[in-house]
């Protein structure tokens, strides 16, 4: 691993970390991007929205903004078309199932000492070292 892919690591883990801090103790909220969107889409819930907004187009600007000062962001999809979309659909289904993404359940809820946080957080790290056993080696 180079240099750059440490510090880069290092850097954005401190960044997550301290916005999840600054989350909890400005405005007393988990930063837990699933139930952040899940306010914005839900159209009853008023209350809460615009914070819900400004924290999503931030996600949204912070890529555009690394694309602008540093080119291409460094990704590599591991799949294409229709199994994305179905990915994402898996994913956005298993987040309501554990109430909660890894976000919320792994940066927040295991920093708070939340025994369900980390119940979830191990069962995530086990289901994708199942996941890249079976499609890595069982499947290949």
């Amino acid at each position: 691993m180079s240099e750059a892919n440490i510090v880069g690591g290092l850097l954005g883990g401190t960044l997550i970390g301290l916005a999840s801090v600054l989350m909890l103790l400005m405005i007393g909220r988990i930063t837990g991007i699933s139930g952040i969107l899940g306010g914005v889409i839900n159209w009853k819930a008023i209350e809460g929205r615009s914070w819900r907004v400004a924290f999503i187009v931030g996600l949204i600007l912070g890529a555009a903004l690394y694309r602008l000062f540093w080119g291409p962001l460094p990704l590599q999809l591991q799949a294409q078309g229709a199994v994305l979309v179905v990915a994402g659909i898996l994913v956005g289904v298993g987040t309501r199932v554990g109430s909660g993404c890894t976000s919320g359940h792994g940066v927040c809820g295991v920093a708070r000492g939340s025994r369900r946080s980390v119940t979830a957080t191990l069962t995530f790290i086990g289901m994708a070292m199942l996941t890249v056993y079976i499609t890595r080696h069982a499947l290949a």
